[in-house]
């Protein structure tokens, strides 16, 4: 296997060399930044220009750069049971003057380093999420009434802390995620079309551009910490939605945004060799590009750290391939699935670099055809052309190395060993959300999803139960949206139906009992909350409230159903062909 580290540029989109991350130096020019707006401001806004930072001055550097032996011993020690609380908490004086505090003070057990956190740090505030009470409101009207509740505004933040902040308000996924989400907010905007906040959906578009303008893509999650890796790249369907009957138009208005994203996901495609990587791009051995998921740090997750490291010490791999790999997977939304295991059991194998996922290329595919339409609407033919060539030759290459025929479905491919993955999950239907199948491919596809991924409440993400949360028995709102939609789009209305019914059945179910949507469900045993994973189910929640908002728009007459009984019967899958 050779994967080159050092960045060459000269594609024809690449943005501008950016600096690598100046650990220690980012806070204190941030610091100066923010001191000379005070100078600038007059007397009347000196306290609010040190108190924020403005959105136009970004801060770069993650926790674990700028708080350093202090950051490791504090996750090391596992002071908070949830390794997100310290690197979201706000420093109440400058870094500097913490760490020279902490060096001179020496805290070594956990009841001292969590007190001397306590004296310098205002921790984030304990995740919540209001609870209808069952049977006195509707579930439509408790997710309309929801939007208000996690809508954020950020134009400033707190001085060191690893919020990013951003121009417009937004949305956040809710529970312990208190930033805007990269891929979460696609299916969270879908519910807000539906409940007529299409302004609020335009303000989070204009966020996430502003991310692309700013970093040159959009951060995994709005902190400093997820600065140096993205998320699946659904930017280009939350422009479409500002324009559902003209997806051109607004794909023209966004056409620099758009294009500088796909520099970032193609970044190191120029001068690769025949099997060989380098960043996100993968060249194979016909010449042919495509892309895995890969991140640009190669150290434990600062929100993860004690999880991580741990992870590391009990592996004979090298470290740092496997940090590399874990960050690649949580890029991918799907941390963590036995997609990304070597031995589809143990998070220890994780492999993630060493794969092409059919999820990432088929989004990629949607994004050179956005691009594509968005310079036939600003006139540019030759634009158009380029990026019509891209998306035919990433087809056909998807067509060649992930297309399984024995099992009628796009498979994973792990380039390191030219061989395609065993193992169907619901990332298969994502060439059916971009409508690049084939009509054939398509039947084939459902028939697969079918027989392999349909139960009793949706369909689950993986047949594998191994304990993560992205496998059995669990299903996620955005994977029913992308069944749903991608057989609608392919002339498959029953099975679409059928998934659709299941999930708002158990969705229903729950509310029912609760009155709350969580993040994740059981569609095996339905009726119950998804399980596995690093962190407990969260309630709230973004993506399973937009979803759902669209569903019933969709499917009315089953929208009140509460079991899988309920639902229209589904035909012999030997009738389909």
């Amino acid at each position: 296997m050779t994967i080159q580290r050092k960045e060459r540029h000269g594609h024809p989109f690449a943005p501008p060399r950016s600096k690598r991350i100046e650990r220690l130096a980012a806070p204190r020019v941030a610091a100066r930044r923010v001191l000379l707006t005070a100078a600038l401001s007059g007397a009347l806004g000196l306290a609010a220009a040190i108190n924020a930072r403005p959105y136009d001055t970004p801060r770069t550097a993650p926790p674990q750069a700028v708080f350093q032996e202090l950051f490791v011993a504090v996750q090391s020690a596992r002071i908070f049971p949830d390794g997100k609380t310290f690197v979201d908490a706000v420093p109440k004086e400058p870094p500097e003057r913490i760490l020279a505090a902490y060096r001179r003070e020496q805290p070594r057990s956990a009841e001292a380093l969590k007190s001397f956190v306590g004296a310098h740090f205002a921790l984030p505030p304990e995740a919540t999420s209001e609870a209808a009470e069952p049977g006195h409101e509707s579930l439509l009207s408790h997710i309309d009434r929801l939007w208000n509740q996690l809508t954020r505004t950020t134009k400033t933040a707190p001085p060191d802390s690893s919020l990013l902040t951003l121009p417009y308000p937004y949305v956040v996924p809710g529970g312990r995620f208190r930033e805007m989400y990269y891929w979460d907010s696609y299916f969270t905007m879908l519910g807000l079309v539906q409940s007529g906040r299409p302004e609020l959906a335009e303000d989070m578009v204009r966020d996430f551009a502003y991310l692309i303008d700013t970093f040159g893509h959009v951060p995994n999650r709005a902190r400093t910490y997820y600065l140096s890796r993205s998320q699946p790249p659904f930017f280009f369907e939350m422009v479409g939605l500002l324009s559902a009957d003209d997806p051109p138009a607004a794909f023209g208005r966004y056409l620099p945004q758009l294009k500088r994203e796909y520099a970032f996901w193609m970044r190191g495609a120029s001068g690769l060799q025949r099997g060989s990587a380098r960043f996100h791009a993968v060249m194979l051995d016909d010449g042919s590009t495509l892309n895995r998921y890969w991140d640009d740090e190669d150290t434990p997750r600062d929100e993860s750290y004690a999880e991580d490291a741990e992870l590391a010490k009990g592996s004979t791999r090298e470290p740092h391939q496997l940090y590399r790999d874990i960050r690649a997977a949580a890029e991918s939304g799907w941390d963590f699935s036995s997609r990304w295991f070597a031995d589809a059991k143990t998070r220890a194998s994780l492999d993630t670099t060493e794969i092409i996922p059919i999820d990432l290329n088929s989004l990629l595919f949607g994004l050179e055809q956005a691009i594509s339409a968005g310079c036939m609407r600003t006139g540019d033919s030759s634009c158009r052309r380029e990026f019509e060539q891209r998306a035919m030759r990433r087809r056909k290459a998807i067509d060649r190395y992930l297309w399984d025929e024995p099992s009628g479905a796009y498979l994973d491919y792990r380039w390191t060993r030219r061989e395609r993955i065993a193992g169907i999950s619901a990332a298969t239907l994502y060439p059916l959300f971009v409508a690049m199948s084939s009509p054939l491919q398509a039947q084939s596809v459902a028939r697969a999803t079918r027989a392999s991924l349909l139960k009793a409440g949706g369909i689950v993400t993986t047949p594998r139960d191994t304990g993560q949360q992205w496998d059995s028995p669990n299903g996620w709102a955005p994977l029913q949206w992308i069944a749903v939609d991608g057989l609608r789009r392919h002339h498959q209305p029953s099975l679409a139906a059928t998934i659709a019914c299941r999930w708002m059945a158990g969705v229903n179910h729950l509310y029912g009992e609760t009155g709350k949507l969580v993040e994740k469900y059981d569609v095996v045993d339905t009726g119950r909350r998804g399980g596995g994973g690093e962190y407990p189910t969260q309630d709230g929640f973004g993506w399973t409230n937009g979803v759902m908002r669209r569903l019933v728009a969709l499917y009315p007459a089953e929208s009140h159903v509460e079991t899988a009984a309920q639902c229209p019967e589904e035909p012999d899958p030997a009738a389909v062909k």
